[in-house]
């Protein structure tokens, strides 16, 4: 029978560096412009919707335009 690990303790330190490191990666990639390719497709995807027939059940006011 094998014994269970035991969690190491917690370094607050590291912990804190971590998460100082996670937080300026994601604000320095929110940061970045959206590619013109995702712009382009998102524009495509709305025209089609704009072109496709509505539900019956659907009225304008539910449709998402995001």
């Amino acid at each position: 029978m094998t014994q269970p690990r035991r969690a190491r303790p917690r370094n607050e330190q590291a912990d804190r560096e971590i998460d100082e490191n996670l937080k300026r990666a994601f604000d320095q990639i929110a940061s970045e412009p959206v590619p013109d390719r995702f712009t382009d497709l998102l524009k495509q995807l709305k025209e089609k919707e704009a072109r496709a027939p509505r539900a019956p059940d659907q009225p304008e006011e539910n449709r998402s335009d995001d």
